[in-house]
């Protein structure tokens, strides 16, 4: 820290003390009953003195004044006479000022701090330490680094500072710096602004350039950390305050090969200037830059010249206010020759590119070519300047409202009542006498209205309320460069509605005007999820297809998620559609073919039936057991209508039904055959002489041995149903997309008794048919049911791989096709013959004729 050595010398007298050190500085004076400190960036380019100290260095010389900036000063010069002349604040007190240039330049705004705070006195005396301080606040500095410095002295002093545009979010630590307020919004607030338009526009991929210094990293930090809770940091490069160079081809070359089109810049307009430069020389367009409020402004930037690569760049701006009488006050200004230190003079100078003679004569004018003199009259109006343009007064108006936050401090402190005091003893301070610390205690709790009715009032860390203007690089009407305001960022808006654009009045820097696209990886649709790339960014990532059964119905979702049971996923994998229920229906073709095929069969065995019955007389029926054909007639009659409960949705009846009737039918017809079979066998038999065998299986044995067999199905039957009856199912197994409405048997031993049990029967009589196919003709119905059975077991023994193998509705198919074969296998091949004799041939339908047949 710098601060100001003192020596003294005493006497009896008249004690004296001697200023170590004081610095030429460039600044603007008012005495007044209470003094105003005010430290203002008016020049942006010193002259660094030689620094070896072979002798006393010299001054820091200050150049290139600028003319915004200078307003600025200015402005702070206005609010206090504004004030001097309102009665209503501070009567009977004069403000005074003294301002500084800083000249962009710690080491010089480190001396205007320490002048401001010690006085410019070069000798003190003992009257000179009555009274209130040299100044009792101060009024800047406006860059984050010189604030950060220079609240630490004053700090130390409880001196307050009140900055008008240094935005770095660590001053708002009041441990370390106590005594800063400022009438600009924190970086925390300025990130938070830069952010919700980002999300606006769902830029995801974004890439940071900060300033090396306080400023620029703990922006460039704060924005980091609340970009990476939605979107991605591409790369994060630093801008030397210093320009070199080497590092910001470095850093041109980072933006001209990262794929983030949007571009975030924390920088001051000064040392912006070389990047944008730089840019601009190499062409480097398609990029949408956000600038910070350093610089969002800058119209030494925002020029036909930069407009090709910056134009449409987004800024984030201190709000702009109405200053009434400030633009006629500027025009005013009267120049003070007298010293070459008086920033007026200096303006003067520079405004009008002339000299005053005053000033010449402090210098060598031999060694000075021909040079224009200053009058002092010359008009300031002519000169169309950023010096006389107040329609985007920003900083001015931040100024504007710190001088008058200290005023009506001021003025509260001096309306204290005796015994009604904040301080000990309830006592008030003293206007005359105020101390800074006195002071600091009205100013933590100032709140008031402007008379263009924004209300000023600090926070618990002296910061300001956060609304900012968000603008829009671009053209007015006539062609020339404006900076214009598109929107408002409100920290105290209703969540959700903190920022408010005027889509209509944005101007877009890219082709027909669009909107430009910055992500890593562009967004997944639903359906599919995000898969992150290995080593890299979570913004970059694959876009992987939900599998079957899963969707996503949200943009860029993390994961897929399962369909509910009895839901599937549609083909684009972003809805759960009910999973088409699939049965064999009797309104599609195949139920339809497969019932008219089981109605025409058993329509063909009742057919049959009466053929036999009316011709019940003949030879031939006779021949061949009529009652065991008629039995056997009704149960293939059965057997084709049992088909049927195998068709339609499943129901719990349908599924008793048509395992109880195949079951029972089934044995029924094969027990009527096996019978048929043995009766074959025994009247074969019986025709040999003295063999007697029929009388043991007459009629009622033949009747008892076929409900026996019947019987034992049935307790088979019934049995299965008890245990573990088949029920209606959805089976997902098969098929993912469809739910299969099927019958489950419920026990596969039941089932496999019921079908076993009909197995046997078949195998059985067809042993004892084959046997028996050699018999004589007359008896010989042997043949026919060998190949019936022949018929049936074939179609069993495939039923079984092809009914495992079938998918959904085609096992109930199969297993339909089975019977309906089988069935018609057994009636065709056995009552084919006959009903062609009965029918076709009835003269071949005679004892006579089939005696005759055994002769040959």
């Amino acid at each position: 820290m710098v601060l100001y050595v003192t020596t003294c010398s005493y006497s009896a007298e008249d004690p004296v003390c001697r200023i170590q050190e004081t610095f030429d500085l460039q600044g603007l004076y008012k005495k007044g009953d209470i003094m105003l400190g005010g430290i203002f960036e008016v020049s942006f380019k010193t002259i660094v003195p030689d620094l070896s100290f072979h002798s006393k260095p010299e001054k820091w010389n200050c150049e290139s004044l600028d003319f915004s900036v200078f307003q600025w000063a200015l402005t702070m010069v206005f609010a206090i006479e504004e004030i001097n002349r309102d009665p209503t604040i501070l009567p009977n007190i004069t403000l005074g000022y003294r301002l500084f240039d800083n000249c962009m330049r710690l080491q010089v705004a480190l001396r205007a701090a320490t002048t401001l705070i010690t006085g410019m006195n070069e000798v003190l005396t003992e009257s000179d330490c009555k009274g209130p301080p040299p100044v009792v606040a101060v009024i800047g500095d406006p860059l984050s680094s010189h604030s950060i410095a220079i609240s630490r002295i004053l700090g130390l002093f409880h001196l307050p500072m009140v900055s008008y545009y240094a935005t770095c979010s660590c001053l708002s630590n009041k441990l370390e710096y106590p005594s800063f307020f400022r009438t600009v919004p924190s970086d925390a607030f300025q990130v938070k602004a830069m952010v919700q338009l980002i999300k606006h526009y769902g830029w995801s991929w974004v890439g940071i350039i900060a300033t090396e210094d306080d400023y620029g990293q703990y922006a460039a930090k704060s924005f980091q950390e609340e970009m990476n809770k939605f979107g991605c940091i591409a790369f994060i490069e630093n801008l030397p305050v210093i320009s070199e160079r080497a590092k910001i081809l470095e850093v041109v070359n980072t933006i001209k090969h990262s794929t983030a089109k949007v571009i975030v810049l924390f920088s001051t307009r000064v040392d912006a200037a070389p990047l944008v430069k730089e840019i601009t020389e190499q062409n480097i367009t398609g990029r949408q830059w956000i600038a910070s409020e350093a610089w969002s402004t800058a119209t030494v930037l925002a020029t036909e010249e930069n407009f090709g690569a910056f134009g449409g760049t987004f800024g984030i701006a201190v709000r702009r206010g109405d200053i009434p009488g400030l633009k006629n006050f500027l025009l005013r200004i009267n120049p003070n020759p007298v010293s070459i230190q008086n920033l007026a003079t200096r303006f003067w100078e520079k405004m009008f590119d002339c000299k005053f003679k005053e000033n010449l004569s402090m210098t060598n004018s031999s060694t000075l070519p021909e040079v224009k003199y200053c009058t002092g009259s010359e008009d300031v109006d002519s000169k169309q300047t950023p010096y006389t343009d107040v329609s985007e007064s920003r900083a001015s108006y931040n100024i504007y409202k710190g001088v008058y936050a200290l005023a009506h401090s001021l003025n509260k402190l001096a309306s204290c009542e005796n015994g009604k005091g904040p301080f000990e003893n309830k006592s008030c301070a003293s206007i005359t006498n105020v101390q800074p610390w006195q002071l600091m205690h009205y100013l933590k709790g100032i709140n008031f209205t402007t008379h263009l009715g924004e209300r000023v009032a600090f926070d618990k860390n002296g910061d300001a309320l956060a609304i900012y203007d968000i603008v829009n690089w671009q053209r007015d009407s006539s062609g020339k460069i404006e900076i214009k305001t598109v929107g408002v960022y409100d920290k105290a808006a209703v969540t959700g509605q903190e920022l408010t654009l005027t889509e209509g009045d944005i101007f877009w820097n890219f082709p027909s005007g669009s909107i430009p696209e910055s992500v890593c990886s562009k967004s997944c649709l639903p359906g599919s999820r995000k898969a992150n790339k290995k080593g890299q960014p979570v913004c970059c990532f694959d876009c992987v297809l939900c599998t079957e059964g899963e969707i996503s119905t949200q943009v860029d979702s993390p994961e897929c998620f399962k369909c509910p049971p009895d839901f599937w996923s549609n083909p684009e994998r972003n809805t759960c559609l009910m999973k088409q229920i699939e049965f064999l229906s009797y309104e599609e073709t195949m139920g339809i073919i497969l019932a008219a095929s089981a109605i025409f069969g058993s329509c063909l065995s009742f057919g049959v039936l009466i053929v036999f019955v009316y011709n019940r007389h003949t030879p031939v029926v006779k021949a061949n057991n009529s009652e065991l054909s008629f039995l056997l007639l009704v149960s293939l009659s059965l057997c084709f209508l049992c088909s049927l409960c195998f068709i339609g949705q499943p129901s719990q009846l349908n599924c008793l039904l048509r395992h109880i009737m195949f079951g029972v039918s089934f044995v029924l017809c094969i027990s009527c055959i096996l019978v048929k079979t043995v009766v074959v066998i025994m009247a074969f038999k019986a025709t040999l002489p003295g063999n007697n065998m029929m009388k043991w299986f007459g009629v009622a044995q033949q009747r008892g041995t076929v409900f026996i067999f019947t019987v034992i199905q049935s307790i088979i039957c019934i049995t299965w149903l008890i245990t573990a009856p088949p029920a209606p199912s959805k089976n997902t197994k098969y098929q993912n997309a469809k739910i299969i409405f099927e019958c489950d048997i419920g026990s596969v031993t039941g089932f496999s008794f019921l079908l076993g049990y009909i197995g046997l029967l078949s195998l059985v009589c067809f042993v004892l048919a084959f046997l028996a196919r050699n018999l004589p003709d007359t008896f010989n119905e042997a043949k026919f049911i060998t190949f019936s059975m022949l018929i049936f077991c074939s179609v069993w023994i495939s039923f079984i791989p092809a009914y495992i193998s079938s998918p959904g509705k085609y096992t109930v198919a199969v297993e339909i096709f089975a019977i309906l074969a089988s069935s018609f296998g057994l009636l065709l091949s056995i009552f084919a013959p006959k009903c062609y004799i009965i029918l076709l041939k009835p003269e071949k339908n005679t004892k006579k004729a089939l005696m005759g047949k055994s002769e040959k």
